[in-house]
């Protein structure tokens, strides 16, 4: 009897244990891996903004407001993601490539789609969950919301336009066309993916916008732009 009894104790202590174990692992996914990212995401952010330089620079009117990026390398921060839907200081880095790793720094930009401004599709990918969760509320996001996507060459305006809900195979969301693959682009689009349901990678949220219209730094981005709509998140 007390050998049974030291064994069901034993177990009693192995499964406190292993419980004690997986409440910290979910702790650190949940809760550590965001207080980790956004610190390096801001710092990552803030190394943009010195290296884009202040904005309504003189040296920079002559710059053409089409102007587009052509080429970034792999893993690299290229841009700014603002959206004034999820509240004034929201801002996420932007990087070349949707590997794993890059998904942890921040927005990550399908290689081979348009870059900010160009016509075609500019597609990015962003956690929901984890690691700064940067797509937290990308499900709030509502018709005619503005996003605006800030390089070293302008600010590019996006609004939003409409949301679908789909497979995570079906990746004709990122054509140049979305949703029309081996149609020749004629705007330029913004799309925005993020798993779906919360805690679940079986579905892929996604977001639609337009252009609206690329500003040089030179000129500033004017103050309307970044208005918190009513409802605004964060």
């Amino acid at each position: 009897m007390k050998r049974l009894q030291r064994g069901v104790r034993t177990l009693g202590e192995v499964f406190i244990t292993l419980a004690l174990f997986l409440f910290l692992f979910i702790a650190w996914q949940l809760w550590w891996t965001d207080v980790t990212a956004n610190r390096a995401q801001t710092v990552t952010i803030h190394a943009l903004e010195r290296s884009f330089g202040p904005a309504g620079t003189p040296a920079r009117a002559a710059a053409d407001p089409k102007a587009v990026l052509t080429k970034v390398p792999f893993g690299q921060a290229f841009a700014i993601m603002r959206i004034p839907r999820f509240g004034a200081d929201y801002a996420r880095p932007v990087l070349q490539g949707t590997d794993t790793d890059t998904l942890t720094k921040g927005i990550a930009h399908y290689p081979g789609t348009a870059f900010p401004g160009q016509v075609g599709n500019f597609a990015v990918a962003g956690h929901r969950t984890t690691y700064g969760k940067p797509f937290s509320n990308i499900d709030l996001l509502q018709s005619g919301d503005i996003i605006v996507v800030e390089t070293k060459i302008n600010y590019v305006v996006y609004a939003v336009d409409r949301h679908v809900i789909v497979a995570p195979d079906q990746v004709e969301v990122i054509a140049p066309v979305p949703q029309h693959p081996g149609v020749q682009p004629k705007q330029a689009w913004l799309t925005m993916t993020a798993c779906h349901p919360r805690f679940s990678a079986n579905q892929r949220y996604v977001v639609f916008a337009k252009l609206v219209r690329s500003i040089t730094r030179a000129s500033g981005l004017p103050a309307s732009y970044m208005a918190a709509p009513v409802g605004t998140v964060g």
